[in-house]
């Protein structure tokens, strides 16, 4: 099964850029892996919240094919350690789907229409981080959920 990360607005940090295309190379031993990055929304200095996350949100619906398994990352999705993580992807992997798609939204998270489309909810943490480091984060959990289920020496239980 193919995996992509659909992500808003470009990686500006290039350390963290480094990084994540590091662990994408990394995840692409174990699966065929891509990252879309959607554009950022323009001139939202003056347009309420609601509008951007609606915006936002028809662009993420346009990148998605109808037979994606989509799961976003949330602030109140599921919370799971490593281990579960990469038993839950395992297990997805079954899905008579052809891709998984996680997305990861923009500042205000996502629209009305995202959160009906998506098909589970992931939350990294209760805490709040800026979005190219969740980027980051979220690369290294694949890769480290990919080592797990092949059996790969890189987790540490």
């Amino acid at each position: 099964m193919k995996l992509a990360l659909l992500q808003t607005g470009k990686t500006t940090d290039e350390s963290i850029s480094e990084l994540a295309a590091l662990y994408s190379s990394r995840i692409n031993r174990y699966n065929p892996f891509e990252t879309i990055t959607l554009p950022e929304l323009r001139n939202t200095k003056n347009m309420p919240v609601e509008e951007q996350k609606q915006k936002e949100g028809e662009r993420i619906l346009q990148s998605l094919r109808a037979d994606d398994y989509v799961a976003i990352l949330d602030e109140r999705g599921k919370e799971m350690r490593t281990v579960e993580f990469s038993s839950w992807l395992e297990k997805s992997f079954m899905l008579p789907r052809k891709r998984i798609c996680f997305i990861i939204g923009g500042p205000w998270g996502f629209s009305d229409a995202v959160y009906k489309r998506a098909d589970y909810r992931i939350s990294l943490s209760k805490m709040t981080f800026p979005h190219q480091l969740v980027r980051l984060l979220f690369l290294e959990q694949l890769y480290r959920a990919h080592t797990i289920i092949k059996g790969d020496p890189y987790h540490h239980d």
